[in-house]
């Protein structure tokens, strides 16, 4: 497709998604939901503590003693009779609300927070609904709407929970020809609302006609007569929530695009939530991923986001929300203020997702406006003259709650552990949701940071994990000068619809721009000379022009278009969540103008910084322009309830534009690519599932011989690098639900890798090859009431299997260790007078890895020690986060033989957070 079809398809898209936006909108009508009511049946059992009724209300893991009842409780009408306790004093959030198929019929769980407060439970019942209002409680939901789900199980209709006020949750269940028989019990999440199944009796046919044995065993709700004023008395509960928000997350959207357990996807997905963010007192993204087994990566240290997965670094690969984000580039920040939890798909996604590295995706998932008032504000402040204060509030616009509002914002400033590097900059975050009828939502998101960075280079090899005769470099030695800056402003602006034209059909559609403008002029390391202490530097400036000396503004900009329909249907007796899409995905870079010019060498050891700049050495002004257009399908089969069949696939047409001012010349390159997907999950059991996977991913190769080569000696073009994986894994629930592990066995292959031309070295081919194999173990979730865990661990055999220069075939992949391990843990006391005081302890283990894609270089093995304390209380919560707690000097990442990261010393951060 021609670039300026490709471009005129891309606006024509956008205009006619957002005309089909408006079209949708018009015409609805917002409908007033059935107003809900319910029954609790009596029953003759005796309820003993520690034991569960299975006709009635089950007893709660903590109830009264006998001798604290006056009178023994012996049924469920007694036990509706209890008093009304009046010492409620606390808000319990729920969470999560998980409606669950059981033997017994249809479970209900309410989540519950970190309080531990005595529930009532006041039912009520209106025609053929179940009403349960349970007072001194808040629901907050990640997406912060209310819950419904439609026909959950047969002879229910709906389940809905929403906030009735400030201080109460409703739940309301409606049964198709009377009320629900309810059940009330407890678990370690929450509050459990079980609806009782029975088999109906068999009725007799027609005469000259036979029942089928299907009728006769369909089951429905047993549906018992409306309970008296009398049995509608509040029910006294005592539950025990999590004392955190959880480690652990068992929905993911990122590996299927719908809504889809993570034990039902057959890839391995792991989820970092806000909590660990907060325990940890990380306000990286790339600390999280290290969470999960990833790896920084090699850009530039602190100052950029990429990371490394089974052996890949990636760059490409950043969603947000779902939607492909930018690159994670050198300076590009992104703030974790309005994170609200951090997905991660191993292996290549380029099915769903279009062009990217074979090693993982990133999915950023963030704060969503709640229904209900809520206001926080948060202090960080620690080493390094390190302080970022935040505030996050949210809550509707309208009295009747459609239209709701988030903002989140903050600053942040450090220097560092390094000489002369600093960081500072400005977020801002505003959201706002639009529930515009009963199955339609539209949600307009926004983003500004303003990055004021003097970013580093790193130091040499020889003086940091080589030998150098001049002694070891301070740990705190900066190569940089006073003088370096690189301002970056950023903004994203874009939005979400999605409406549901029935229980199985859905339309969602996505847009967002994101605009970079930067200006720069930084110091870099250039050669190291004989004597180990004289650094040779150029200093680059980025300029409206070839001759400019003060330096210029470059521009970036990514535009990002996605509509995709998801249906539910059924082929015979097999079930069917068909996906099918297309994405425009339009990168404009630049001009980018840069001159290059001498500066002084720097002295390692006895640094004098301030010198004037020398001579231009070099000079590049270019931009770069990609389009790419994608389809999609998708077809989740469950063939049974236990066996489920994924298969995909995605055709991309991407053209590239180069345009070199310098040599006066256009390159266009289009390229096509097709990525197939096939997954299978078995599950044995409702706690393991059995999975394997086969995906692809391309990335474009495009360049002129102006630039580096790019281009093949015979003048033909580059075709797609290709990554190439098939994996095998296992995925196992424990402890109810609350703790998951996954172990992945994979193996990825990265074909059509440039080298060097043997013929003619000043031009590349595709010759080279680059495969990784590995194990992997995750682990995360609640071992205890109150005892959380995240951990993870990789072996990753990542080598060069392909080159034109044979010597280098066998050869480690840079920054990949053999082995890596990581782990946070806490424990907060659940109860008692030291209710809420947590305690937790990391490691970091990261083993020896090759410094360059020679292999000339290691850098050394490291185990690094994190620990922090906190309390948590009601609203407030203040902790402190220790790094490094042993002082050890390693090496973090390295860039070349020119560009080793050492990482931080000893260092303590102190947070605040305060909700009212």
């Amino acid at each position: 497709m021609k670039p300026q079809r490709l471009n005129y398809f891309f606006w024509q898209s956008l205009l006619l998604t957002t005309s089909v936006v408006v079209f949708t909108i018009k015409p609805l009508r917002v409908a007033a939901l059935p107003i809900i009511a319910a029954e609790i049946p009596a029953s003759n059992q005796q309820l003993l503590p520690g034991q569960t009724s299975t006709k009635s209300v089950a007893p709660i893991r903590e109830i009264r003693s006998l001798n604290q009842i006056e009178h023994p409780l012996t049924d469920a009408q007694k036990l509706v009779q209890s008093p009304t306790p009046t010492d409620q004093t606390e808000l319990t959030s729920v969470t999560g609300v998980n409606v669950n198929s059981t033997d017994k019929g249809l479970e209900v769980i309410l989540e519950t927070s970190s309080k531990s407060d005595r529930l009532q439970v006041t039912p009520k019942t209106e025609g053929n609904s179940y009403i349960a209002d349970i007072p001194n409680t808040q629901l907050r939901l990640t997406s912060g709407e209310s819950f419904r789900q439609e026909k959950p199980a047969a002879g229910i209709t709906e389940i809905t929970v929403t906030n009735v006020d400030a201080n109460t949750i409703r739940l309301t269940m409606t049964g198709e020809a009377g009320v629900p028989t309810v059940e009330l019990s407890d678990s370690n999440k929450g509050l459990v609302f079980v609806v009782k199944s029975t088999t109906s009796t068999t009725q007799a046919a027609p005469s000259g006609e036979t029942t089928s044995p299907t009728q006769q065993q369909q089951t429905t709700p047993e549906l018992k007569p409306k309970p008296t004023e009398e049995q509608q008395q509040p029910i006294e509960l005592e539950v025990i929530g999590t004392p955190e928000t959880g480690y652990q997350d068992s929905n993911a959207s990122v590996g299927t695009r719908t809504e889809t357990p993570i034990r039902d996807i057959p890839a391995s997905i792991q989820v970092v939530p806000r909590q660990v963010l907060q325990d940890q007192g990380s306000f990286r993204v790339q600390d999280a991923v290290r969470n999960v087994g990833g790896q920084p990566g090699t850009n530039f240290g602190r100052s950029g986001e990429t990371f490394i997965l089974r052996g890949f670094t990636q760059s490409n690969n950043y969603l947000r929300n779902g939607v492909r984000d930018a690159k994670a580039i050198s300076g590009i920040v992104i703030p974790t203020t309005n994170i609200e939890r951090i997905e991660v798909l191993r292996g290549p996604a380029s099915v769903l997702y279009g062009f990217g590295d074979p090693g993982g995706t990133i999915n950023i998932v963030t704060k969503q406006p709640l229904s209900e008032p809520y206001y926080a504000f948060e202090f960080a402040g620690g080493s390094f003259d390190f302080y970022q204060p935040a505030i996050d509030i949210s809550g509707p616009l309208t009295d009747d709650k459609k239209l709701l509002y988030r903002l989140n914002a903050s600053y942040y400033n450090a220097d560092g552990s390094t000489d002369l590097f600093r960081k500072e900059y400005y977020f801002v975050s505003p959201v706002i949701s639009w529930q515009i009828g009963k199955n339609t939502n539209l949600t307009f998101e926004a983003d500004y940071t303003d990055l004021r960075l003097r970013e580093l280079w790193g130091q040499p090899a020889v003086g940091t994990v080589l030998p150098n005769p001049n002694g070891k470099i301070s740990r705190d030695r900066s190569i940089i000068e006073p003088t370096d800056y690189s301002n970056r402003r950023t903004a994203r602006i874009g939005y979400r619809f999605k409406h549901s034209f029935s229980e199985n059909w859905s339309l969602s559609n996505a847009f967002q721009a994101w605009i970079w403008r930067q200006e720069q002029y930084n110091t870099t390391a250039t050669r190291l000379r004989p004597d180990g202490r004289t650094l040779e530097r150029t200093t680059q400036v980025n300029a409206s022009s070839t001759d400019a000396i003060d330096g210029g503004t470059t521009n970036w900009s990514i535009f990002t278009l996605d509509t995709n329909v998801v249906g539910k249907f059924q082929t015979g007796g097999i079930q069917h969540q068909l996906l099918m899409g297309f994405d425009l995905y339009k990168d404009v870079q630049g001009p980018f103008a840069r001159i290059f010019r001498a500066t002084e060498p720097i002295n390692l050891y006895e640094p004098v910084y301030g010198k004037p700049l020398g001579r231009v050495t070099s000079a590049t002004n270019a931009k770069t322009r990609l389009d790419n257009l994608g389809l999609y399908v998708q077809d989740q089969i469950a063939l049974t309830d236990n066996l489920k069949l994924v298969l995909g696939g995605r055709y991309d047409l991407s053209t590239s534009i180069i345009t070199d001012y310098v040599a006066s010349s256009v390159f266009t390159q289009p390229d096509e690519a097709f990525s197939p997907q096939v997954g299978v999950v078995y599950q044995p059991s409702k706690t393991v599932s059995l999975y394997a996977n086969y995906n692809r991913s391309f990335l474009q190769v495009t360049g002129t011989t102006a630039f580096s080569g790019s281009r093949a000696a015979d003048g033909s073009f580059f075709q797609p690098q290709r990554g190439t994986q098939y994996e095998v894994g296992i995925k196992t629930d424990f402890l109810d639900g609350k703790l998951s592990t996954n172990l992945a066995l994979y193996e990825v292959t990265l074909s059509n890798v440039l080298t060097i031309d043997p013929v003619n070295p000043r031009f590349s081919i595709q010759a080279g090859e680059q495969r990784s194999r590995g194990v992997e173990f995750n682990v995360a979730g609640e071992i205890l009431l109150g005892w959380n865990i995240i951990a993870a661990y990789a072996y990753t055999d990542a080598e060069i299997t392909k080159d034109t220069d044979r010597s280098r075939i066998g050869n480690q992949l840079p920054n990949v260790p053999e082995n890596g391990f990581s782990l946070w843990t806490t424990y907060t006391i659940p109860k008692g007078e030291l209710k809420g005081l947590g305690f937790g302890l990391g490691l970091l283990y990261v083993g020896e890895r090759q410094g360059d894609l020679l292999n000339s270089f290691q850098l050394p093995s490291y185990l690094r020690t994190d620990a922090g304390v906190f309390y948590r209380n009601n609203k407030f919560r203040l902790g402190v986060n220790f790094k490094n707690l042993f002082n050890i000097d390693y090496v973090d990442i390295g860039g070349s033989s020119l560009s080793i990261f050492r990482g931080d010393p000893f260092n303590a951060v102190v947070t605040l957070d305060w909700q009212f």
